[in-house]
């Protein structure tokens, strides 16, 4: 299948290709938009807002409605497209493409429930008996920069609460994954999205740098750390709302369930071959149980097969480029020359990485000081659960963390202590719900997706005293 898109984005200057991660074959090309042509698409979203942003919650419920049924009628092609740009099994990618309907589904719901609030102004002695009317009003255009690792449904996850709130969007996908978001413009035409309201445009760092510095109110961005902070300095006094990735623990303990913990630890690191935000990146076994845990994890290792992502046995396809892959693969050969055990995997075929197990990983070894895409699970035991915490609180990131016990006083320790966006109980760190706040503190990002929350951090509150 080969696609060929060029809805949104501008005149035909040479296109981005895009090639599949496993075979390398051409699978569709989208055209590169230039910086006028930017700047042309925001003009027009804003002049789509300024009708837009005084549509009623119901018609915009209606809107988002309309374009998950669209979504769900295109499931298999979209389906097809994410396997082929990013390499996901085609299990994955389904899966995908059903969490980004029930996304568009609660956005739609949300924008009904936005609700505001009356304050009484007299609550000290001498002021005046009057009432604070509070609203929340459409922010304007929100520029929306997303990963390759979920084209879709991290892309609804700004669309969805953006047209919930009233916002028109610019979106910027992936230059590596660009086809998904392509796709989902047209599939927004066909539900009846007003003209210029949601619009892509693509290419690199530079699109997205021309995307920041435009007259955007909001900027919504997901990647890394590095590009997020150039972001931020080329948008200057806009509201941000940025997800900046996370080196994300799983710690085990010996009460817990330990099947659980290890069927867990596998398939939050293997999904999409490792490249998750918020993935278990490094488990922490407790000295008493792992041996035990450890025979648990290396045995369901050996049974993840990789191959071609459309074959339905596949379990796990490639990273996204072989350029990622050899960072992988270097990664693995630094820990084991500084001592980690290399248990199983550590080897490579182009983009696709063997699933690798490692044993006592040391803390400075990239494996564990840095956040990793690919799929590795990188292990080390510990036995003193505050001096982990302190730890891991050292560590620039702090997204979420998954926390395997039972007893009372250690989840309440780990809940009120460890310096996390969130803590998942008896999960894995990359544990998502659609409607749940999501996002991290310290270099991990500023703000929470989670549909009522960003709609909320899309909109604007007013204030009308009377």
């Amino acid at each position: 299948m080969t696609l060929h898109l060029h809805k949104q984005a501008s005149n035909r200057s040479a296109p981005i290709e895009v090639t599949s991660p496993y075979s390398g074959k051409r699978v569709g090309e989208v055209p590169l938009s230039k910086a006028e042509d930017i700047v042309a698409v925001i003009s027009q979203a804003r002049r789509a807002w300024s009708a837009f942003r005084f549509s009623t919650p119901n018609e915009r419920r209606n809107l988002l409605h309309a374009l998950a049924d669209e979504v769900r009628a295109d499931a298999d092609y979209l389906s097809r497209i994410i396997c082929d740009e990013v390499g996901k099994t085609i299990g994955e990618a389904h899966n995908e493409v059903r969490r980004a309907q029930n996304t568009l589904r609660l956005s739609g719901d949300g924008a009904t429930v936005l609700h505001g609030e009356v304050l009484q102004c007299a609550v000290v002695p001498g002021a005046p008996d009057k009432q604070a009317f509070i609203t929340h009003e459409p922010a304007g255009v929100v520029g929306a920069i997303t990963p390759f690792n979920y084209p879709l449904n991290l892309l609804c996850h700004k669309l969805g609460p953006a047209i919930a709130a009233g916002n028109a969007v610019v979106a910027k996908p992936s230059p590596k994954a660009p086809l998904a978001a392509a796709r989902l413009a047209e599939l927004a035409e066909r539900a009846g999205f007003p003209y210029g309201i949601f619009q892509v445009v693509h290419g690199g760092a530079d699109a997205a740098l021309a995307l920041a510095s435009g007259e955007i109110d909001i900027l919504s961005f997901t990647g890394g750390l590095n590009a997020g902070l150039a972001l931020k300095n080329a948008a200057g006094l806009v509201r941000y709302l940025m997800e900046l990735g996370g080196n994300d623990p799983l710690i085990v303990f010996p009460d817990a369930d330990l099947d659980r913990a290890a069927s867990t630890a596998l398939s939050h690191r293997f999904e999409i071959a490792g490249q998750s935000c918020a993935a278990a990146k490094k488990v922490y076994i407790h000295e008493a149980i792992a041996d035990l845990l450890f025979e648990k994890i290396r045995a369901r290792v050996a049974d993840v097969r990789t191959g071609d992502p459309l074959d339905p046995d596949t379990d796990m396809g490639p990273v996204i480029d072989e350029a990622a892959a050899i960072e992988v693969e270097r990664r693995i050969k630094q820990a084991s020359a500084a001592g980690a055990e290399l248990v199983s995997g550590g080897t490579r075929d182009k983009a696709v990485i063997a699933p690798t197990l490692l044993r006592e990983v040391p803390e400075d070894c990239d494996l564990f000081r840095n956040e990793t895409f690919g799929p590795v699970l990188a292990t080390r035991t510990f036995n003193d659960s505050d001096e982990l915490i302190s730890t891991l609180n050292q560590t620039p990131y702090g997204l979420q963390a998954g926390v395997f016990t039972n007893d009372h006083a250690l989840i309440r320790r780990f809940c009120r202590k460890l310096r996390v966006g969130g803590v998942m109980i008896n999960e894995g760190p990359d544990f998502r719900a659609e409607n749940v706040p999501f996002g991290g503190i310290k270099s991990s990002g500023i703000g929470r997706e989670g549909i009522h929350y960003t709609i909320r951090e899309m909109s604007e509150v007013k204030v009308v005293i009377d």
